[in-house]
């Protein structure tokens, strides 16, 4: 059920962008109706109604046929898509170093133990107090 509902979704990604909506699939029986009528009126091929209606012959065709401008509004993939992309770059100047982490475990310490020499210590202030 989860690989139907992929390719279903994965579909219908793929159709929104190549620009087709669920209203163009509803009016694909207009698309083929006109087709007919272009091929019979005119001898038209598939190809050439394409191009009439969607491709560069677009414009002569509209301005030539004026009484059709009803049945070319009902064609499929007729709405407008724009499509707007936005980059953004940054130029950063600061260079951070980076230093390579040291691992104490590998590091040699060497502890040096002094013994007090203070005054103080002599006289016995530090000492840990006693029960006299």
């Amino acid at each position: 059920m989860s690989k139907l509902i992929s390719i279903s979704l994965s579909f219908v990604i793929l159709m929104q962008s190549f620009g087709f909506h669920i209203n163009d699939i509803a009016q694909i029986d207009e698309f083929i109706e006109h087709a007919k009528f272009h091929n019979e009126q005119y001898g038209d091929n598939v190809f050439v109604f394409i191009s009439k209606h969607y491709g560069e012959q677009k414009t002569i065709h509209e301005k030539e046929q004026h009484d059709e401008k009803e049945d070319h509004e009902q064609l499929p993939f007729q709405h407008q898509t724009h499509i707007t992309s936005i980059t953004d770059f940054v130029l950063n100047t600061y260079i951070q170093v980076f230093k390579t982490p040291e691992f104490s475990e590998f590091k040699t310490h060497h502890f040096h133990y002094q013994a007090p020499s203070s005054s103080l210590h002599v006289e016995g202030l530090f000492q840990p107090p006693r029960l006299v």
